[in-house]
């Protein structure tokens, strides 16, 4: 198998297995036609059918290090044996988004759609920002620096998204481009029924407390904090998102949301962001409050 990798290389952010499992974890849940969310320990991934067609599927994000096996194991359970997508698109790049991917590469050859921004990140050039264990929120947020922040690369199969606003193989959808959890951080909208993936743009679970995300609480919250460093652009994504009015959406993190709660939800977070998303002190908010 490893000659196979020749040109896909790992860091800590696809190797470093991280003990945290939610109460979801290992669940589907159906989020609109098509849209099936599969909850990765603490993660969401989506699983996007297209059509009626065998294999006519993509993979929304890549779950946590050391998930293929439990990623390819429901892809099979959902689309059959052997079965493979026809991209991965990812919302971005940090560790729980991406964990999987090079193994899922490794097996399945496909490719890979990010922003271009998203992209040094991707291609080993780029780490991420340090976690910040000193900002506000709770347990998760103290045991951030645990978490890998290592950029990967996976250039041999990455392409970034159409400057259109399409998303190769997902006919009826675009990205949305929705900084400050990450520079190039997307959100995915499907204009027939106002479906939305968000990626982490927001969560609804309050990401920080070790309680809240093993328990899957419902709370609608802003990108998790201590991985957050524009807060400006973030407040500006989540307006960008209540103005497509959204019926249905699944998070990074949390339960899938949909109809009134969706939207009643959504709208106190863009008039509260400062109060409700933005923490009261940490090392990326100086001079924000």
């Amino acid at each position: 198998m490893e000659e196979n990798r020749t040109n896909i290389e790992g860091s800590s952010s696809t190797e470093r297995y991280m003990p945290m499992t939610s109460v979801a974890s290992g669940m589907f849940q159906f989020v609109a036609a098509g849209i099936q969310s599969y909850t990765v320990q603490i993660v969401n991934i989506c699983f996007v059918t297209l059509s009626d067609a065998p294999g006519d599927w993509v993979l929304i994000d890549a779950g946590m290090p050391q998930s293929a096996e439990k990623i390819i194991g429901a892809s099979e359970e959902l689309n059959g044996e052997g079965a493979k997508p026809k991209a991965i698109i990812l919302t971005h790049g940090h560790f729980d988004h991406v964990g999987a991917i090079i193994d899922l590469l490794d097996q399945w050859k496909v490719p890979v759609y990010a922003h271009t921004v998203e992209m040094p990140y991707l291609t080993g050039e780029k780490n991420y920002i340090q976690p910040d264990a000193s900002v506000e929120g709770g347990m998760v947020a103290k045991m951030s620096p645990l978490f890998p922040n290592e950029g990967i690369d996976i250039s041999a199969y990455l392409h970034p998204l159409p400057e259109d606003g399409t998303i190769p193989h997902m006919q009826g959808w675009k990205w949305i481009h929705t900084p400050g959890h990450t520079p190039g951080h997307v959100s995915l909208f499907r204009e027939s029924d106002h479906a939305l993936i968000a990626g982490d743009a927001f969560v609804t679970v309050k990401q920080e407390s070790l309680y809240k995300v093993l328990t899957q609480e419902f709370e609608i919250s802003g990108p998790p904090r201590y991985l957050t460093p524009d807060w400006a652009s973030s407040k500006r994504s989540v307006e960008k998102l209540l103005a497509l009015q959204p019926a249905y959406a699944v998070t990074g993190h949390g339960m899938p949301i949909s109809g009134e709660l969706l939207t009643s939800s959504l709208t106190k977070l863009v008039n509260e962001f400062d109060t409700i998303a933005v923490p009261d002190y940490g090392r990326y908010v100086d001079g924000i409050h």
